[in-house]
């Protein structure tokens, strides 16, 4: 029998060790590939349950008010509560914006439905925009001060955060009666230590261009204005 030549069994040695390398390889590539592959989908699953979340907490800023608040006279989607949901969101801030205007209301009205308005909403926040309709009928201002007080007093009684919206009174009540009025908001802002806008409707008031016929309630393009007006002020509460 004739000896194997020494050549090819170098050869032959050469050609099963690269295989074997390339086997190997192989192997580790398609590992890195599922690893690759299992990293990625545990990320997007992450994620995804991130999304979940942020959708399932959302907090809720409850808008308590009058007519104002409630938008009389244009849709409720362009009330300044929905308006100011949508601005929010577009800004990655999700909340939900209720509107719990009441066309009418006063400042009495708003006291005694506050405990309502906590217990059946469970806000996070409230923006507190009332006594507008008490001054329109010559409410003594030290009786809008007394139910503001009880209000915010109650408010953060239960940890809710409140934004009150100051207000001021036509001209024609006389300037002794919009000064006592005017000052109640600032006043009981600055007793409770709470965040005050000191007009809710700055730079629409009384503007045929912003307001509807009766001169006292905003279009949408008003409410849009408002909620431009007291944006900056929303997003030093929930910041």
């Amino acid at each position: 029998m004739s000896r194997p030549n020494q050549n090819n069994l170098d050869q032959w040695t050469y050609n099963l060790i690269w295989t074997a390398i390339c086997a190997i390889t192989l192997m580790m590539v398609f590992f890195l590939y599922l690893v690759g592959c299992s990293g990625e989908s545990a990320s997007n699953e992450a994620a995804s349950k991130t999304a979940a979340a942020k959708q399932t907490t959302r907090k809720t800023i409850v808008a308590v008010g009058d007519s104002l608040t409630a938008g009389l006279g244009v849709d409720e989607s362009a009330a300044y509560p929905a308006q100011l949901e949508r601005k929010l969101s577009d800004d990655g801030y999700y909340f939900n914006v209720v509107n719990a205007g009441i066309s009418g209301e006063t400042s009495s009205g708003a006291l005694s439905r506050i405990e309502w308005v906590i217990s059946a909403l469970k806000p996070d926040i409230i923006i507190l925009e009332t006594g507008a309709n008490d001054g329109l009928r010559g409410i003594d201002p030290d009786i809008v001060k007394k139910n503001l007080d009880r209000i915010v007093y109650f408010i953060k009684a239960n940890n809710i955060e409140v934004l009150l919206c100051g207000m001021k009174m036509l001209p024609n009540m006389g300037p002794e009666y919009s000064k006592a009025f005017t000052r109640v908001y600032p006043e009981i802002a600055q007793k409770h230590a709470i965040p005050l806008i000191p007009f809710f409707l700055e730079g629409v008031a009384g503007d045929p261009r912003f307001n509807q016929p009766d001169r006292l309630h905003p279009t949408a393009k008003g409410y849009r204005r408002v909620v431009d007006h007291i944006y900056p002020y929303v997003l030093n509460v929930i910041k």
